[in-house]
């Protein structure tokens, strides 16, 4: 028997639409990254907020690719027992939904993708991360305090760093540094899908260099019906820089 990704439930408040949807969250994450999401959906829709593998309470592996990721999406699904769902995910969590549509595409309802594109990534945005998270580890840090001021040294950014100490507890990460280093290539990799014809709704951080104008192609080559709504003055964290105008998009496409 399969082992099944960590997940919370939440029923819906009001009378909902009949198909759930799934929240995947992206790199350094867990399940919590999206519950502004999931707090506002789950007032219409069953909703499922998702800790992928390696990240969060799930289970450990040492392959990290998307053909598994997304399989491990649909596991979960098929073992709840829903014959259909609408997938939301950011960043990384926005290419394992996209991977889903190539292995079980006449279980996904919907699509819609924070911050990302389906293309492979060459420059290596995260190095810097990786070396303060492991500086943590190597100086022993117990505290998030202690774990902060040394990953200072390494970042600039607070809002990242304070979002990477949410993953920190008792002097380690919850995520699998390990893997996430080995598997790096992986994440920022990807393989092109053969075309998958349902409604895909790509949302952009008017600010991120994540998803370019030049990629406009590959995208219809895979999602020829595809959308977009570009977030005007945010970055790559659109979703908590602009939760309502996210939301608003988000419940726009689901309606239409």
């Amino acid at each position: 028997m399969k082992t099944l990704l960590n997940y919370i439930i939440h029923q819906p408040t009001s009378p909902a639409s009949s198909t759930p949807i799934i929240l995947i969250h992206g790199l350094f994450g867990d399940l919590n990254n999206l519950g502004v999401l999931a707090r506002d959906l789950k007032n219409h829709y069953i909703t499922l907020q998702v800790d992928v593998r390696n990240h969060g309470d799930s289970f450990r592996s040492e392959s990290m690719n998307y053909a598994e990721m997304a399989q491990d999406i649909i596991d979960l699904v098929t073992g709840l027992g829903y014959s259909k769902v609408i997938l939301i995910g950011h960043s990384m969590g926005g290419k394992i939904a996209m991977a889903a549509s190539a292995i079980k595409p006449e279980l996904i309802e919907n699509i819609v993708v924070i911050d990302m594109a389906p293309v492979a990534y060459q420059q290596h945005r995260h190095q810097h991360i990786f070396s303060a998270l492991q500086a943590v580890l190597d100086n022993h840090a117990t505290s998030r305090q202690t774990a902060a001021v040394i990953m200072r040294e390494y970042l600039s950014e607070e809002g990242v760093i304070q979002f990477l100490l949410k993953s920190f507890r008792q002097g380690e990460w919850k995520f699998n540094l390990p893997v996430l280093i080995q598997q790096y290539d992986n994440i920022i990799g990807w393989q092109q899908l053969p075309s998958w014809s349902g409604k895909i709704l790509f949302i952009p951080g008017g600010n991120s260099s994540y998803v370019k104008p030049e990629y406009r192609d590959i995208i219809a080559e895979q999602f020829p019906n595809a959308s977009a709504w570009v977030v005007a003055g945010a970055d790559h964290w659109v979703h908590a820089e602009k939760p309502e105008t996210v939301l608003r998009a988000i419940h726009r496409f689901l309606a239409a």
